[in-house]
């Protein structure tokens, strides 16, 4: 994702989170910052920030637990083709 995407995650992130000490491998479930409710927030966030879906099968954990990975999946779902 381009820098202003990862800056506008790290904007959302730093409202709920100590985003300044944050790693882009942080995991931030399992250092205790956050819960699956908030999975939940991070999803809804994702679909309206970027104007994508959050299909069942992208309901993985993994997408959500670090900075990179939350990048890489907006990204990936970015550059996905449209359906049709």
């Amino acid at each position: 994702m381009d820098t202003d995407g990862r800056m506008r995650i790290t904007a959302y992130l730093s409202r709920f989170l100590p985003v300044h000490d944050l790693a882009g491998d942080d995991d931030i479930f399992e250092l205790g910052y956050t819960g699956s409710l908030f999975a939940l927030q991070l999803v809804a966030f994702v679909e309206h920030e970027f104007g994508i879906t959050v299909d069942g099968e992208d309901l993985e954990l993994e997408h959500l637990r670090t900075l990179d990975a939350l990048d890489a999946f907006v990204t990936r779902k970015l550059s996905a083709p449209a359906p049709r």
